[in-house]
């Protein structure tokens, strides 16, 4: 039975009005999930951990470089802040930086010593993602991704307590660093923004299992496919097979009915697909049958609607 499951953002970010009434149609007369929101849960649903895990660190380090085993793993991806009245917020980090190998040269050199002296080893297999290697029983306070710390105050994110003050204190001491480095006006010169600090962020040690129902997963996101990798699933790869497809990219409406819902519904309907599910960031899914589109009565789902 050929399924397609496809990971969606949430539904308030798909901006517009559904254009194709076949697809209006086929939404009202799919099954309704109810999950939980946000990103982790939504990964939850397809991948499986050991439940108080999600070492976003070893992930994709082992996804990276293929060494993640037998060590604490901490993401310390390289990010801009923005001061402002009340302190300060972060604007951008990781790639969406624009950085390159050129940008690792220049500044990891210098910012490695300082993280030696604490007794951590820091490297960036990629210039968008930079890792400190802790010992195997290294304890770690809470870290926000930085996706949930994005244009928000930068303070009500930090890692909070006693556990947290060596983190800070070594966020500190790199922005120090960071904001009277040469290379920075080069990249400001060049209309980049400056890489003024750092964000710690998902710690833990490499899962000894990974599970998921697929048969290839479909991504461009790191996560994802370092998630794929643990569990032994194909990436990217041809084959009609059970996919999980990653369109959390999308953001307007037309495109989600027209370029990714009615060409699916096609293929259900030449017999080429048995089901189609939609995962929204939200919590929020449908499931998609053939069957029923014997469900004429079923009114249209607001849930979808400009």
């Amino acid at each position: 039975m050929a399924t397609a499951t496809l990971l969606l953002p949430s539904r308030g970010r798909l901006a517009g009005a559904l254009a194709a009434d076949a697809v209006a149609r086929a939404l009202a007369r799919a099954d309704r999930l109810d999950g939980e929101a946000g990103e982790q849960a939504q990964l939850r649903r397809h991948f499986t951990l050991p439940p108080a895990q999600w070492p976003v660190a070893a992930l994709t380090r082992q996804l990276d470089a293929g060494d993640a085993a037998g060590a604490t793993w901490l993401r310390a991806d390289p990010a801009y802040v923005a001061p402002d009245m009340n302190g300060a917020r972060m604007m951008g980090h990781g790639d969406t930086l624009g950085m390159d190998d050129e940008d690792v040269a220049a500044l990891l050199p210098d910012l490695a010593p300082m993280f030696a002296d604490a007794g951590f080893v820091l490297d960036a297999p990629d210039p968008a993602r930079w890792y400190l290697r802790l010992s195997p029983e290294a304890q770690l306070p809470g870290f926000t991704a930085p996706d949930d710390a994005l244009g928000d105050d930068l303070f009500a994110h930090l890692p909070a307590g006693d556990a947290g003050r060596r983190w800070r204190a070594l966020l500190t001491e790199s922005q120090v660093l960071l904001h009277q480095h040469p290379w920075n006006r080069q990249r400001i010169a060049r209309g980049k923004p400056a890489i003024n600090s750092l964000w710690f962020w998902g710690g833990g040690r490499l899962p000894d299992a990974v599970g998921t129902d697929y048969g290839q997963v479909r991504s461009r996101d790191p996560l994802l496919r370092a998630l794929a990798a643990a569990a032994g699933v194909a990436v990217d790869a041809d084959g009609q097979v059970d996919a999980l497809v990653d369109l959390r990219h999308l953001r307007s409406l037309a495109q989600f009915s027209d370029e990714v819902v009615q060409p699916l519904l096609a293929a259900m309907r030449r017999g080429e697909l048995d089901r189609l599910v939609l995962d929204f960031q939200d919590g929020e899914g449908l499931v998609l049958t053939p069957s029923q589109r014997w469900r004429f009565w079923r009114r249209p789902w607001a849930g979808l609607q400009g």
